[in-house]
């Protein structure tokens, strides 16, 4: 696991900076603190950091071929790549290490960039090919790992596995992406291929870029599909659970491949709770768990993972998340995020990731469960919602729903009743696509209108949600596949992966995830959704896949999030960094964002008379960025 940067000009006419290479990978240092290396000649330049975890004393990137006419930089993890070089050595390929980064790089010579197509891991990798004067960016087919690029007006391409890594080439200009910040009020976060940078890219998953003399190509090498699920006949959820056992099983196996001790990310739900069982099965009495307690009853579920670890038998290790070490590390998030980002379950996650630190290198994690197998309480709300509209006399919709809303008092505490109701009823009338994404995100259409400046509305308004564009790529008829789809291609990439990757390589920690490994997702994709969201069940089968293998209750309870007490927080102990965010010097100054709005939704917050979190968190973790890497 490690961190990626380069700086390519294939033309032959910029000289390269090694001090510039050295600055760009030394600003990920956090990602490989074990070692760094470069390779520099007159066209390319690649940087690497690395943590050690396969092949700790060899594996030293960048690594060449056997001719010095190919180099490879890689960041990740590839599963399968004993088996690879086995293949390849067969071959004739002879190997100076026992890495997998070679093991990519001779798989390269063989078979050009179609070589991704038999890779089974989380990855980003870039090959400089000195013969044929070519770059070539890849990145793994779920985008667990990242890896973002842009190209210079004098025909560098710059490429980093953090966009502050890119940012640290001084040719790099830092101009906000104003359809970004849309699309970043919208969602909590810039969806791929954007970033806030106007100029800076974010290459999707399961994709590869190539660059050459001809210019920048990029192009897909794998999609997800949801024809097989769609095409099958009715059929029976006994035939499919043991198979989905089965499939993770040998995906956690395979994913456990590592020179160091490896742990799990234990928080108590059905996914990581899975994973666990299945570690526990393989390594019995060795697995380290790790889990965060809340002070805060409403949001405190670690009682969940105790109950796990006690009935698995694995080495559990908690801490308790306290206000006052959260509200100091929101201080230093601009230092670690590079892009604005408004979940604020990343706090959690780095601490987390801070603390199984102390005793793994490597840990697995849930992440992906929801996505694949509809466990979102968003999907089971848009059924109730038909329901609802179908059930409900129109004259109670629309005037009895208002009028009760109205009547209930705002509580800041974790989902709360009232919170939901407000969030369910925003999404009436509204078609299915849309309503996820304004049950999901922050502002809506209405309220950026008030929210931004006048001037920015005419570059916006052809702009579309990403969403829209990924439910028509999509090989999906079914509605909810759509939303499946989307969710994949948006808020587990955008949102899920970029939080951990960011939290855990912070702490130069790898986290693995075998429910996005390639077989797993496959067999997700081909299952028909009523296997999925049966009735009202979320994630049927998975839950009858681990029937007997977990506790019944940890099977049955119901999704609840990684939340933080962000409402109780801005009126709290943030209250003053929030308004110095969004003061009306700094705000005027900035020239983006209505005061007049913003201090109404601070009002309306501060008094108790609605529950604004999400947007004053959206806007704070924007002004904070801002502030850090645009006004300084």
């Amino acid at each position: 696991m490690c961190g990626i940067c380069g700086t390519v000009a294939v033309d032959g006419k910029v000289n390269l900076s090694r001090s510039i290479l050295e600055g760009m990978n030394q600003s990920m240092l956090h990602r490989g603190p074990d070692e760094g290396g470069i390779f520099l000649d007159d066209r390319a330049g690649l940087g690497s950091r690395r943590l050690s975890i396969i092949d700790l004393a060899g594996g030293r990137q960048p690594i060449s071929n056997e001719t010095d006419t190919s180099w490879i930089v890689f960041n990740g993890e590839i599963y399968n790549y004993r088996d690879l070089q086995s293949y390849l050595q067969k071959r004739g390929h002879q190997f100076r290490t026992n890495s997998d980064t070679e093991t990519i790089l001779h798989l390269y010579e063989d078979f050009g960039v179609d070589c991704v197509q038999y890779l089974d891991g989380i990855f980003a990798f870039a090959i400089w090919d000195s013969q044929k004067k070519e770059l070539i960016l890849a990145r793994d087919r779920m985008g667990i790992k990242p890896l973002y690029y842009t190209l210079l007006p004098d025909g560098q391409l710059v490429f980093g596995s953090e966009m502050k890594v890119v940012m640290a080439h001084p040719g790099v200009q830092r101009d906000v992406d104003l359809i970004a910040l849309n699309e970043y009020l919208s969602y909590e976060y810039v969806p791929t291929p954007r970033t806030i940078l106007r100029n800076v890219a974010r290459l999707a998953a399961g994709h590869i870029l190539v660059y050459s003399t001809r210019g920048i190509q990029v192009r897909t090498y794998d999609t997800l599909s949801f024809r097989q699920a769609e095409s099958r006949p009715p059929v029976n959820w006994h035939d499919y659970a043991d198979g989905l056992y089965n499939t993770l099983h040998s995906a956690v196996q395979r994913e456990l491949v590592s020179d160091v001790p490896v742990g799990v990310l234990l928080s108590g739900g059905i996914d990581s709770s899975a994973i666990a069982a299945m570690m526990v099965d393989i390594y019995p009495g060795k697995v380290e768990s790790f889990t965060i307690g809340f002070e805060e009853n409403s949001f405190d579920e670690a009682r969940y993972a105790r109950i796990v670890s006690k009935y698995l038998g694995t080495q559990h290790n908690e801490m308790t998340l306290t206000s006052k070490k959260a509200v100091e590390l929101v201080q230093g998030i601009p230092d670690i995020l590079d892009e604005p980002f408004a979940d604020s379950s990343f706090i959690p996650t780095f601490l987390l990731s801070q603390f199984a630190h102390q005793k793994v290198k490597v840990v697995l994690g849930g992440d992906g469960g929801d996505e694949l197998f509809a466990g979102y309480p968003t999907l089971l709300a848009h059924r109730l919602i038909e329901y609802y509209e179908r059930i409900v006399p129109w004259t109670l919709r629309a005037h009895v729903a208002p009028y009760v809303l109205g009547m209930l008092s705002v509580s800041f505490d974790n989902i709360s009743l009232d919170f939901r109701i407000r969030r369910f009823l925003s999404g009436r009338g509204v078609p299915l696509l849309t309503r996820h994404q304004r049950w999901l995100g922050s502002f809506v259409d209405e309220e950026k209108d008030l929210l931004l400046q006048s001037w920015i509305k005419p570059v916006l308004r052809e702009t579309y949600y990403q969403s829209f564009d990924h439910a028509r790529s999509s090989d999906a008829e079914e509605p909810y596949n759509r939303i499946l789809y989307n969710d994949l291609r948006t808020y587990l990439e955008g949102d899920i992966l970029y939080k951990v990757d960011r939290a855990s390589m912070a702490n130069s920690l790898e986290v693995r995830v075998p429910l996005l490994n390639r077989e797993v997702v496959r067999f997700a994709n081909a299952l028909p959704f009523d296997l999925k969201l049966k009735g009202l069940t979320g994630k049927f089968i998975f839950k009858k896949a681990m029937r007997g293998r977990l506790p019944q209750e940890i099977i049955q309870r119901s999704k609840k999030g990684f939340n933080m007490p962000v409402a109780y927080w801005l009126t709290g102990d943030l209250k003053n960094l929030l308004l110095d965010m969004l003061s009306e010097t700094f705000v005027t100054r900035q020239g983006l964002f209505n005061y007049a709005y913003i201090k109404g939704l601070l009002d309306d917050h501060f008094s108790h008379k609605k529950d604004n979190r999400k947007p004053l968190w959206t806007l704070l973790m924007f002004q904070m960025w801002y502030n850090h890497y645009i006004q300084r």
